[in-house]
């Protein structure tokens, strides 16, 4: 790519874990918008929920998502949908994030294009992070409260309930959609070796912001089906201020109050090199006083 070129990172998550056709047909979506690049595509049937990470131009990232939205509309019914993972529609949730040469204003002004996009479609849109215009709709967690079934009846009611853009109700099968723009947030998700799902859900309330936990840290406890091991899900909102090697070693001191441990871990999508050059300086324990950057890796020196 040009050097000056624009770049944005898109993560779109759609409630679909289950059905890989379906999934295919929504990727396909966006593999055939010039100008993008799927970068990684993840789906599980516990959460019931496909992450797909791509990034374009910024034009080219806008109409890819805006494709991919009218195609998962068009092959999700919500009315039918169960999983771990909280949402609110078929199109949960569609960040914008700026990469290259791309400001947060323009990733801002590409979520409300896409917002009043979608809400000609008959969807009611939620603006979240640096797009939203209430305060407490920034946290996304706020906009999900009650999730689909309680939101379903708050939208038509509660004015504090009300979307930002499009109906105050429903699409009939496709829900509601969040979007706005935000910093790079990592899905860092911690394996237990223990079945008891009400210790991974203790755990993620310890660690979470809201219960007074880390700062940029949201969790969940999980059940996983057909796995001998319980799953606290993670989200990293700011990797710089809360660096991995802080959410995992928290972990691991919570989980020992009960007698388990921490036996793996899972990356849900792609993360900045950043986040793996600051858990690496802490475990190599290095002792020069200057921060690791990507120009300490071999690799580095490649592109010539």
């Amino acid at each position: 790519m040009e050097k000056d070129k624009k770049i944005v990172e898109s993560v779109p998550n759609f409630s679909e874990g289950s059905d890989g056709e379906k999934i295919e047909l929504i990727v396909n979506e966006i593999k055939n918008t010039p100008n993008t690049r799927i970068v990684d595509v993840q789906y599980d049937s516990d959460y019931n929920r496909a992450v797909i990470t791509f990034v374009g131009t910024p034009e080219a990232v806008l109409k890819a998502n805006v494709s991919a939205a009218k195609k998962a509309i068009e092959l999700i019914d919500m009315n039918s949908h169960k999983g771990q993972h909280p949402r609110i529609g078929a199109v949960d949730v569609v960040p914008f994030v700026p990469a290259k040469n791309v400001t947060m204003k323009e990733c801002i002004e590409l979520s409300e294009t896409f917002a009043e996009t979608m809400a000609k479609e008959g969807v009611p849109v939620y603006l979240y992070e640096e797009s939203a215009r209430k305060l407490e709709r920034k946290n996304i967690d706020n906009i999900r409260k009650g999730e689909y079934e309680k939101l379903k009846q708050a939208i038509k009611t509660d004015l504090e309930r009300k979307p930002d853009y499009g109906p105050s109700e429903f699409h009939p099968t496709a829900g509601a959609i969040i979007t706005g723009a935000r910093n790079p947030l990592i899905s860092f998700n911690i394996n237990l070796n223990t079945k008891d799902v009400r210790i991974a859900r203790n755990i993620a309330k310890a660690i979470h912001l809201r219960s007074g936990g880390l700062v940029n840290i949201k969790a969940m406890g999980t059940e996983l089906a057909n796995q001998d091991f319980v799953q606290v899900g993670i989200s990293n909102i700011n990797y710089r201020k809360t660096p991995l090697y802080r959410q995992l070693e928290l972990v691991r001191i919570e989980a020992a109050r009960y007698g388990v441990s921490v036996v793996g871990s899972e990356l849900v999508g792609v993360l900045p090199l950043g986040a793996v050059l600051n858990s690496l300086e802490y475990y190599l324990q290095l002792e020069k006083p200057d921060k690791l950057e990507d120009k300490h890796l071999l690799e580095y020196y490649f592109d010539f």
